[in-house]
Parts: structure tokens; C-alpha cells; sequence
């Protein structure tokens, strides 16, 4: 039972992370609607949030608070970092420097994770064998993100956005450790997107006031038929309800069956996700580059499982 449980949980991150692939295309769509980045997260976990409430109501198991202030602050940093920061910083990044840089710089966050959970966490480090596999299949993402293109053009802000993306995806993965030790998955995720919406207040009251645009919900109405766009609506349904709900709690989920380790290692087939979407919905060329990196990356996430099995 325990083995078939850890399979699926490797089915799951797999499947989750292949979803989040997709996001970039169906995001970039958006952007292109007129919809800027703050306000489609922020749609996102409204959408994702009450349908995740709704189930939660439905429970009578329902709870509203952690056991304890500490437990509740966790789940505040849980908001933070898997929500809002991460998103801002991600997004904001590509402002100031390239799309690559940004892709291949976030998509490394899982050596970022590995390092941070090892540092608190004994029983997590990966042992040589296990750091070579991550490691391989860290080149794979190099190569698939590079695409044969082996000039980075290097922007200090820009640059360090996305690596603080990519800290605050390894904060998450840290600070999931304590939490499911304590609570069930849905709870937590629902703190999450609660959090990851209350943090966003200061930033629509300080930082970009005019991004908070009630009237942008005209695109909603069906009543107008000159600006009502189903096919926005069907975007933010699926990142909402599908890329946000249902793919954060199958994460939380897989996390607390594989380890946060080997679950995060999973976010290295993120850009050969995007790349399959993009080449089905957006017609973009699948390359050599891609099929090599591809394997590495396949190769690397084998050897490095293979060889936690085999000690």
C-alpha cells in the first residue's frame, strides 16, 4: 500500500507540474487581453479560493484557524512565499531582464530547494548519487530553456528577481515540511490562497494602485457583447480552478507523499511542459535542443529516485 502511495504521488507531482506548464501559455494569452500580471493572479486565487471554501464548508471536518498563533504564521509564510512573492517577483522579473533568463533561472528552483530543506533537514541531503541525477537533470533544463542559444544577456535587477522567485518557492517547499506533519492538505491550501490575497492588498495600495481596476470586470459581461470575451473566462477558470485549486492541493498532497525533495525536482519538466503547449497551441518549432534536454532531464530525475531507492 505504502509503495503504491508513493507511485501515485510521483504520478501526481508529474501531472501537477505538466499543468503549471501549460500556465505560461494560457497567462501569456491573458497578458495579451489587456490583463496585467498582478491583476490574473489575483483572479486566480479569488476563483480558486472560494471554490476551495466551497468544498471546505461542504466538510464537517471544516476548521478556520490553526491550533495555535505560531501554526497560523506558518501558514502566513506559506501564502507569502507560494503565493504572492513568488508570483510578483516571477513575473515582475521579466521586466527588467529576458524570458530565458527568467525560465531557466526559476525553473533551477528545485537545486534552490534541495540545498535550503538540506540545511534544516538531515533526512533530506541528498547523497552524491542522488545530487548527480538532480544535477544532470539541471543541464537538461539549461539546455531545453537555451534552445541552442548560448548568449544570456545579464540584468542585475532582473536576475535577481527571479532568484528571489525561486527562494521563495524553496521557503514554501521548506515550510510545507512542518505543516503536513500537523494539518490536512485542503486546509492548508486554502490558507495559502487566502494569505497569498491578503498580501497582495499593500502592493494594489502602495505600489501599483492603478493595476487595482474594478472596471476591468467588464470583460465578464455577457450583457455586453462588444467587450464580453468567453474565451478570457475560460483562461481564468482553468488557472483558477484547475492550475491553482486542484493542482496546489494535489502538490501539497504529493509533497507530504514523496518528500519535498523529490517533489520539487519535479518542477524540471515545467519548460518541457510549456514547450509542448506552446508548440500545440502556439505553433512554436520543436527543436534538437529540446529532445536532448529532454532526455537529460528524464535521465537525471531516474537516477537521482533510482538511487534513494537502491541505498
Amino acid at each position: 500500500m505504502a509503495h503504491n502511495t508513493r507511485v501515485l504521488g510521483h504520478i501526481v507531482a508529474f501531472l501537477t507540474v505538466a499543468v503549471w506548464g501549460s500556465t505560461f501559455v494560457f497567462t501569456k494569452l491573458l497578458l495579451l487581453s489587456g490583463l496585467t500580471a498582478a491583476q490574473i493572479f489575483t483572479l486566480r486565487f479569488i476563483i480558486a479560493y472560494v471554490s476551495l471554501m466551497v468544498f471546505s464548508l461542504s466538510r464537517k471536518s471544516h476548521r478556520w484557524m490553526a491550533d495555535t498563533w505560531r501554526d497560523e504564521l506558518l501558514m502566513v509564510g506559506l501564502g507569502l512565499a507560494g503565493g504572492s512573492l513568488y508570483f510578483l517577483t516571477e513575473n515582475e522579473a521579466m521586466n527588467y531582464t529576458t524570458t530565458t533568463n527568467t525560465s531557466l533561472i526559476v525553473c533551477l528552483c528545485p537545486l534552490f530547494a534541495t540545498a535550503l530543506i538540506g540545511a534544516f533537514y538531515k533526512t533530506e541531503r541528498l547523497r552524491p548519487s542522488q545530487l548527480l541525477g538532480t544535477l544532470l537533470a539541471a543541464i537538461g533544463v539549461i539546455v531545453v530553456v537555451l534552445n541552442g542559444h548560448f548568449v544570456l544577456h545579464l540584468s542585475p535587477l532582473g536576475d535577481s528577481l527571479a532568484f528571489a522567485a525561486c527562494l521563495c518557492w524553496a521557503v514554501y517547499s521548506l515550510l510545507m515540511i512542518p505543516a503536513n506533519r500537523r494539518y490536512d492538505v485542503v486546509f492548508i491550501t486554502r490558507k495559502v490562497f487566502f494569505y497569498g490575497l491578503l498580501s497582495m492588498v499593500p502592493y494594489y495600495l502602495w505600489v501599483s494602485p492603478a493595476e487595482f481596476n474594478p472596471s476591468i470586470l467588464h470583460i465578464f459581461n455577457p450583457a455586453n457583447p462588444q467587450s464580453f470575451n468567453p474565451a478570457i473566462l475560460l483562461n481564468l477558470l482553468f488557472l483558477g480552478f484547475i492550475a491553482s485549486m486542484l493542482c496546489f492541493v494535489a502538490w501539497n498532497w504529493a509533497m507530504k507523499q514523496i518528500g519535498p525533495v523529490t517533489a520539487t525536482n519535479y518542477v524540471y519538466i515545467n519548460p518541457v511542459t510549456t514547450i509542448v503547449f506552446a508548440w500545440l497551441i502556439l505553433g512554436e518549432q520543436i527543436t534538437v535542443f529540446f529532445l536532448l534536454g529532454t532526455v537529460l532531464i528524464i535521465v537525471g530525475m531516474y537516477l537521482a529516485d533510482r538511487k534513494k531507492q537502491a541505498v
